[in-house]
């Protein structure tokens, strides 16, 4: 089944909820526009990394911008994702990123289950519990969040429990290019599925973002890639291809767990 998948590159205001809010805004018209089906944004898109203050932002998944995000997602018929911070529990706050379909309900929610100490994300942030399958109209899709792309696990138990896709929404910051694109491309060849990856642009206390969002497909080939600017991108990728990868090289059947 084809699907037509648009990735929101920005740059995200640090601690501009409002600012950042219309940027969302404009690009899921666009990619209304252009006939998406999908549009992905970065990590934390509705403040950055400003987790001090994460009790000012922080709220339920049924609430705040969660709620605006689901009432967009209904009003372009487009499916929205991306992660902001929610509310775990009294004083807990998490990096959430939740799976609104076309008609803004909720098909899972995750929270990044592998908190990344350089950018003080544990003094911060509590970690998730779980991983988060969710079944689509056009197929099963895994959901991380940055850093957990450096944890194949991860990515290996979704292609285990039939994800034909992996999204990371990102802030992958340089000097770290080549990492980003060899372990992109890495997951989605291991696991013979499409891999779509939006990363933001920008600067934020001192740190620079290069975007480079992208969409790989099973044989680990650049479907879309775009540069280090603010750009909405879009492509279509054919699901049925992820069945084609694995009949040809049937890595799952030849696996020997009971060994390793």
């Amino acid at each position: 089944m084809k699907t037509t998948i648009s990735l929101g590159q920005m740059d995200v205001k640090l601690g501009d909820p409002a600012a950042n809010w219309r940027t969302v805004q404009a690009m899921t018209a666009e990619a209304a526009r252009r006939g998406s089906d999908l549009v992905v944004f970065p990590e934390l898109w509705s403040t950055g990394y400003d987790l001090e203050n994460a009790a000012s932002y922080a709220t339920r998944t049924d609430a705040g911008l969660f709620a605006q995000v689901a009432a967009l997602a209904k009003q372009h018929q487009i499916a929205i994702l991306g992660s902001c911070l929610s509310l775990l529990g009294k004083g807990a706050f998490g990096n959430t990123a939740i799976y609104f379909d076309a008609n803004g309900r909720s098909l899972g929610e995750y929270s990044k289950l592998h908190l990344f100490r350089l950018m003080q994300e544990e003094q911060f942030l509590t970690a998730g519990e779980n991983p988060t399958l969710v079944e689509t109209e056009w197929g099963k899709a895994g959901l991380t969040i940055c850093y957990d792309l450096r944890f194949p696990e991860l990515f290996r138990q979704y292609a285990l429990a039939g994800a034909q896709l992996v999204f990371v929404p990102a802030e992958w910051p340089h000097p770290r290019l080549a990492h980003w694109r060899t372990l992109l491309r890495a997951r989605a060849i291991e696991n013979q599925m499409f891999v779509v990856a939006c990363n933001r642009v920008g600067s934020s206390k001192n740190t620079d973002f290069f975007g480079h969002s992208c969409i790989l497909d099973p044989w680990g080939e650049i479907v879309l890639e775009l540069g280090e600017g603010k750009m909405l991108g879009t492509a279509v990728i054919d699901i049925a291809q992820v069945d084609a990868v694995r009949a040809k090289i049937p890595v799952f059947a030849d696996r020997r767990p009971e060994i390793y």
